[in-house]
């Protein structure tokens, strides 16, 4: 992001851009725009919306000939569809769905379809493009339908067959997976799906149709209001029931550790008495699987994240969190050893993963069972993993499993003839490295276990 000018995510809107009024994010609304805007205030669309938590709430901070300014409340991390879990990618479809079809009842329609237009906030999704509202046309279809298809049902469905890996390719498709990927991902017997093969299967044969026709492509078709609500049912309907066929390590991780239940209680009583007198505002656990020691301190910091490359994990986690109320957990999926890159035009729409860290800017990092993997799966060396904590933690607590650690020595005989280049992997040499960033404020060992956990403060 460019703080003295506009936000780069939004330089492609017409309509309006964000920017940065010393350090507020704020939304300039072009002149373009005021008649929809203005409307969609009278008509209390906006109010209805926010109150019913779908649209990020906002104030008007200023109004001029050549552009009204409004401050939607701020956002503590943004979070893009490349970094949800199944559940979070399937309820930020149906809060978009639940948009259009109220805004529908109020004479409007969402432009957009997006997935980008959705980010979490508070334990749900919630709609952050306030410009992405226009009127609706009497008879007229959807005009975001295609891009819904290609943001949210399509994704959702490949993620359905093939797991929610597939949902990674919004990473590369900003602009949504095409149709014609979609279709030759599926089986062949998605198309006896009704549902399947009216949305995506005979839609992308249209596009296919008419990819050269001019005509085709601006000639308007005439679709009731009644056919348009129906159609946003049937796909709400079908949306919401849709599961994960997959499993993963997470359902039972906690059960696999080598450490017994007092170990596991005085890690969560360290972790707890180390956390509480640095009194954070925000904190995140890297690796941190569901949750389970974030929630050991939850209650006494206003903001934390939980990231984890399993995407089950995160999806529990994220759940949890809902049927707890916990307003203040962010769970996204992350894998540490590929950490989200900047994308879009000059790679600055949507910021990399090391740049919204470093804005977010947590009091404390926690990397609990974690630096064995980045170092013996992931090959690499201290310094270089101490490099990657330093560049957004003001505190680091880190564990550090010793050799004689079961899941250690697991994965050193996997390195078979190269085991001899991972003698390195010892305290000595973890502290070497991580003390070119960091200072050494505590060190104490787990009970009952071949681990350490250190408090490290950036130099």
């Amino acid at each position: 992001m460019t703080k003295n000018n506009h936000h780069e995510a939004s330089f492609r809107d017409p309509s309006g851009y964000m920017f940065f009024d010393n350090d507020v994010l704020r939304r300039a609304i072009n002149p373009i725009y005021f008649e929809q805007y203005e409307a969609l205030n009278k008509s209390g669309l906006f109010n209805a919306l926010v109150k019913k938590g779908l649209l990020i709430p906002h104030q008007e901070t200023e109004v001029s000939s050549d552009k009204i300014v409004i401050t939607p409340e701020p956002i503590p991390f943004i979070t893009n569809p490349y970094e949800w879990s199944f559940e979070q990618y399937k309820h930020a479809a149906l809060l978009t769905l639940q948009i259009q079809k109220f805004a529908l009842s109020r004479g409007f329609i969402l432009k957009d379809a997006s997935a980008y237009n959705v980010t979490f906030h508070k334990g749900k999704p919630v709609f952050i493009d306030t410009l992405s509202f226009d009127f609706y046309e009497e008879g007229s279809p959807w005009r975001a339908f295609k891009q819904f298809i290609m943001h949210f049902f399509g994704p959702l469905v490949l993620a359905h067959y093939h797991g929610a890996e597939i949902l990674k390719m919004m990473q590369t498709h900003i602009d949504g997976i095409p149709l014609k990927l979609i279709v030759s991902l599926l089986p062949g017997k998605s198309r006896f799906s009704s549902t399947l093969y009216t949305n995506i299967h005979l839609l992308a044969k249209l596009e296919s149709k008419h990819s050269d026709d001019y005509k085709a492509e601006t000639k308007i078709a005439k679709l009731s209001k009644k056919a348009q609500n129906n159609m946003l049912e049937n796909l709400f309907n079908y949306i919401k029931k849709m599961d994960l066929k997959e499993s993963s390590e997470w359902g039972d991780y906690y059960d696999k550790t080598n450490y017994n239940t007092d170990s596991f209680n005085a890690k969560k009583e360290l972790i707890r008495s180390w956390v509480k007198p640095l009194a954070p505002q925000r904190l995140i656990d890297v690796g941190g699987n569901d949750g389970t020691f974030a929630r050991t301190v939850i209650e006494e910091v206003p903001h934390v994240i939980v990231t984890d490359i399993d995407s089950n994990a995160v999806a529990h986690n994220y759940l949890q969190a809902r049927d707890k109320n916990e307003e203040n957990m962010l769970a996204f999926v992350c894998d540490v050893l590929q950490p989200a890159p900047g994308i879009g035009f000059n790679n600055t729409e949507r910021e990399s993963l090391i740049e919204r860290l470093q804005n977010y800017a947590p009091d404390i990092t926690m990397a609990l069972a974690l630096i064995h993997h980045i170092t013996l799966s992931g090959n690499v060396p201290f310094e270089k993993s101490a490099e990657f904590f330093a560049k957004f933690s003001k505190y680091l607590i880190i564990e550090f499993p010793k050799r004689e650690d079961s899941w250690v020595e697991s994965l050193l005989v996997r390195k078979r003839e190269f085991i001899n280049h991972f003698d390195f992997y010892n305290e000595k040499e973890f502290e070497k490295g991580y003390l070119k960033y960091f200072t050494l404020e505590k060190k104490e060992e787990i009970k009952g276990t071949q681990r350490v956990l250190y408090l490290l403060k950036r130099s």
